[in-house]
């Protein structure tokens, strides 16, 4: 038992002995840079930054919450229904009416000097698919967001 556990410990030390031996892989060398080469910046957009604020409820009487997100021009954000409740109890055992969209996807790009347009996609389960057009434009040191159809709401942002 003591010689098969000297000769398993002069092998380790062996193996590790070789490990230790090795020369380290090589570096990639860096390709040589030049003075002039730089990158080239993305172009900003007078409305970068972050927007804020809530709608009317519109016809349907549902506020949203909007959230924006605008760099270098490109529109990304949320709004959301601040009325929208989860499921509940149907004591008369009747088809319960059709939840209405809670969670919209905006997307689009800012366009500076007159009004742009977004794209606003509603979060629903099931075949149905909900898309409304919005329409944005500057309002002093504000954002007025429109919806060109659906509950046309308006919605006035404030960068924060």
């Amino acid at each position: 038992m003591t010689k098969f556990l000297s000769l398993l410990f002069v092998l380790a030390a062996a193996a590790s002995a070789n490990a230790q031996t090795r020369a380290p892989a090589p570096t990639p060398a860096a390709p040589p840079v030049s003075p002039s080469a730089s990158p080239t910046p993305a172009p900003s957009s007078p409305f970068d930054g972050q927007w804020k604020g809530t709608s009317d409820g519109g016809s349907c009487n549902a506020p949203l919450e909007y959230q924006l997100t605008i760099e270098s021009g490109f529109v990304d954000g949320s709004a959301y229904d601040t009325t929208a409740r989860g499921p509940v109890p149907n004591p008369n055992k009747s088809a319960p009416p059709p939840p209405g969209p809670g969670l919209w996807q905006i997307h689009g790009l800012a366009k500076s000097g007159g009004t742009f347009n977004l794209l606003s996609v509603a979060s629903v389960k099931g075949t149905e698919h909900r898309r409304v057009q919005l329409t944005a434009r500057s309002d002093g040191g504000g954002l007025v967001v429109t919806e060109n159809g659906g509950c046309r709401r308006t919605a006035r942002l404030a960068r924060g």
